[in-house]
């Protein structure tokens, strides 16, 4: 049953396909065309279908029918026949009615941008609670979708209990055994959050605080994930290559514990079922002390996956001001060399006052908690992303002077590994330790050690 509903469109791995990416006239911009294309085209490569031919195509206007204009059509479909096209994938949503219209007259399947990125999810969900996810936003997806799947709805069938009662068509039973397992998804995910939650809370008590890797897809987050935690995520080059959330320990430089969180990839578009389905997931990021926002900074459309990015926080709740936001400018290897040298001096500048630095021509930050250019692939520039995570972190802390029993080694260790040391005197029966604290860990010391 559920493999049947979260089945979008039946694609094969190694089929040949058609990318189209339909641009109204009237919102043409030739960077944005261009950027949208390869990126589709990347999409279907990234569940290792063979593109054989990519275009894009200038609307006048919205056919309701079919999307495309009828010359359109025809020249889509001539290319489905002499290329031994299978697949054809449009970069823009169709409704049931222009993705079944659309099929009969090219002679192959068709699926939207949104059924593609499903099928990417679909093939990528590892855990019992990433395929949860996706199954809840393929099943919204598809409901509407029913007609398609079934030549016999007409059919009117008797039935008991859950087999439908007396006259209840196919169509019907098909919609209403998705309603009924969307609500038992629903159900299941919201263990997961109650979990998480509950997970969340456990770490708040061991004083951990979470470092959460936002970005585009293929911006290099795994990678980094990897360079800061000593895992194994698979980093690979290719979209959404990591869907399940991850999350691993690890020591700041400064003798800090902390857990990094893995997150899935963001797009530009992404289909609101798969930001609706994920929020279990993404609200480690919302509650993260600290957020480090991936880019690509040698991706030619840099900026837009940026905003895009940017976009997808603010829905979360999270704006481009939060002061958690640190702006991790990754791959600066493959920078030339001036461009490389600029950025690098410019992050380093943003570090000693983050947030408030004057940008310099052609470089803009975004985050508020400060920039950093990093490779993940070589480690250049790592260490000045510690220095960034540990000043973020010490952003509200305060200064100190404690008097401690000399023979209380538990207390003075407690200091050491949850605060900053910055003076200490000792007398024959005393510590007078000067530390830089959070407030919070102030009083859970003051708790814990009766002090």
């Amino acid at each position: 049953m559920t493999e049947a509903f979260t089945d979008i469109s039946g694609i094969r791995h190694g089929e040949r396909a058609l990318v189209l990416n339909p641009v109204l006239k009237s919102e043409k911009t030739r960077t944005d065309e261009d950027e949208a294309l390869e990126e589709a085209a990347g999409l279907a490569r990234a569940i290792d279908l063979n593109v054989a031919h990519a275009a894009t195509l200038y609307l006048s206007r919205i056919v309701p029918a079919t999307l495309l204009g009828e010359g359109q059509v025809e020249q889509a479909s001539q290319i489905v026949k002499e290329q031994q096209i299978v697949v054809a994938i449009v970069n823009r949503p169709l409704s049931p009615v222009q993705q079944r219209n659309l099929e009969k007259a090219m002679g192959c399947k068709v699926i939207d941008r949104e059924g593609l990125i499903l099928e990417i999810f679909g093939d990528r969900a590892r855990t019992a609670e990433g395929k949860l996810q996706v199954e809840l936003a393929a099943l919204d997806y598809q409901k509407s979708r029913l007609v398609r799947s079934w030549t016999h709805l007409e059919r009117q069938r008797g039935g008991f209990g859950f087999m439908g009662g007396p006259g209840e068509s196919q169509l019907e039973v098909d919609r209403r055994l998705i309603t009924d397992r969307i609500a038992r998804i629903k159900h299941d995910l919201e263990q997961v959050r109650r979990t998480r939650g509950l997970q969340r809370e456990a770490r708040q008590r061991a004083e951990q605080p979470t470092v959460a890797l936002v970005g585009y897809t293929n911006a290099g987050k795994s990678t980094l994930f990897n360079r800061l935690t000593g895992a194994e995520v698979m980093a690979k080059n290719m979209l959404f290559a990591t869907l399940d959330p991850t999350m691993r320990g690890a020591k700041l430089p400064g003798g800090r514990d902390v857990i990094f969180s893995d997150t899935v990839g963001f797009i530009q578009d992404l289909p609101t079922h798969l930001i609706e389905a994920f929020r279990a997931t993404l609200e480690e990021v919302v509650q993260a002390d600290v957020i480090l926002h991936v880019r690509d900074i040698s991706h030619p459309y840099t900026k837009n996956q940026r905003d895009a990015v940017l976009s997808i926080l603010s829905d979360l709740g999270i704006s481009p001001e939060d002061e958690r936001l640190i702006e991790v400018q990754n791959k600066i290897d493959l920078l030339p060399k001036d461009e490389r040298a600029r950025l690098v001096k410019y992050a380093a500048r943003t570090s000693e006052e983050a947030g408030r630095a004057v940008p310099l021509e052609g470089l803009r930050m975004e985050a508020q908690g400060g920039m950093v250019g990093v490779s993940a692939a070589t480690g250049e520039g790592i260490p000045q992303l510690w220095d960034l995570i540990e000043k973020r972190l010490s952003a509200t802390r305060r200064k100190y002077d404690l008097t401690i029993d000399i023979a209380d080694g538990a207390a003075l260790s407690w200091l050491h590994s949850r605060g900053k040391i910055l003076k200490r005197r000792d007398t024959k029966t005393s510590a007078h330790i000067t530390v830089e604290l959070d407030p919070a860990d102030y009083g859970r010391f003051k708790s814990r050690f009766k002090k």
